[in-house]
């Protein structure tokens, strides 16, 4: 018998507590990363049991007649137990969809979680949008190294790394979040972008203090003076920088070559991928060149990530063909 149970903060340690033995959550999937800007949304979450027992979580939330997994986070889609097999996790996903139209929702969104953060085979899901004839509404383009097979630094990133040691930089694990947002991050993004980061200095510290662990602060410094740095987020898996940033000397010192250099190799134990993240924009239609170029030349290749939306009025003719 499966059940689907909307979430409650009453459910936050069931929650947490099967998160981080799932085999593909990752801790920005747990709730106290959610809840941090749980004002900006309206949690839908969702907790699928067989026989009583938990086997699936979707953190999620509703707007209008749509339920999103999840436009705060950048991931979502179906978390699953360590152990779970192929038809229990189909029957968990049929539940999903049953529910959600149950609730008068018509379509599920759901950012996939890509398969680099898993910790076990966490394909099911593909195959089940597969079945219930999901729209991939955004495919981006992410450049991943694969710590197994690592390319390497090509000459021009060699080059900076030499111009970072000729100019004597020095690059640290300091939690400076204070320095780095002030100084460079808010102001740097604000002149080249006209954008700011998508977390606040107050919730960045505050996410750090809960995931002391999983979010570090790498600074790389001139003589004393703060000149570039990068927000890393460690999972069981991948190591990936969120906020990588320089001052205007950056280029001529090579402080983002060294920042690099360091995270690259100081998080890879115990870890099989580092994530540079996403380089195409416009719904995933253009790509940036120069930031392909960028990380191709640190020995990164492409992944794909997608978004999918799915009618939830397909649950009524969901089925796994089996023989």
């Amino acid at each position: 018998m499966i059940e689907v149970k909307r979430y409650h903060a009453q459910l936050a340690n069931e929650w947490d507590a099967f998160v981080s033995k799932s085999k593909n959550g990752t801790f920005i999937l747990q709730r106290e990363f959610m809840d941090y800007h749980q004002d900006r949304f309206s949690d839908h979450s969702l907790m699928i049991y067989q026989d009583h027992k938990l086997r699936a979580v979707v953190p999620a939330h509703q707007k209008d007649e749509v339920l999103y997994a999840h436009q705060g986070l950048t991931y979502g889609g179906f978390v699953w137990h360590r152990k779970i097999k192929f038809d229990e996790a189909f029957d968990c996903f049929k539940s999903a969809l049953a529910y959600a139209h149950s609730q008068g929702m018509s379509a599920l969104n759901l950012k996939d979680i890509p398969r680099i953060y898993a910790q076990v085979p966490s394909d099911e899901l593909d195959y089940f949008l597969y079945l219930a004839e999901a729209k991939c509404i955004k495919k981006d383009v992410a450049l991943v190294i694969d710590y197994d097979s690592a390319l390497g630094f090509e000459k021009n990133r060699r080059e900076g790394l030499n111009r970072a040691r000729r100019h004597e930089l020095k690059v640290v694990c300091d939690d400076n979040f204070e320095g780095f947002w002030r100084t460079i991050l808010i102001p740097q993004l604000a002149e080249k972008h006209q954008a700011k980061p998508v977390h606040t200095l107050e919730e960045i510290k505050l996410l750090a203090s809960r995931f002391p662990e999983s979010i570090k602060q790498v600074s790389v410094y001139h003589r004393d003076k703060l000149v570039a740095g990068t927000t890393v987020f460690l999972t069981p898996t991948v190591v990936h920088p969120q906020y990588v940033m320089g001052d205007g000397d950056k280029n001529m010192l090579g402080s983002i070559d060294l920042a690099y250099e360091f995270i690259i190799n100081e998080f890879a134990q115990g870890r099989r991928y580092f994530d540079f993240n996403t380089s195409s924009e416009e719904n995933g239609t253009l790509l940036n060149s120069g930031l392909l170029f960028w990380k191709q030349s640190c020995g990164a290749r492409c992944i794909t990530v997608n978004q999918y939306q799915i009618e939830t009025v397909r649950h009524k003719d969901l089925k796994l063909n089996l023989i």
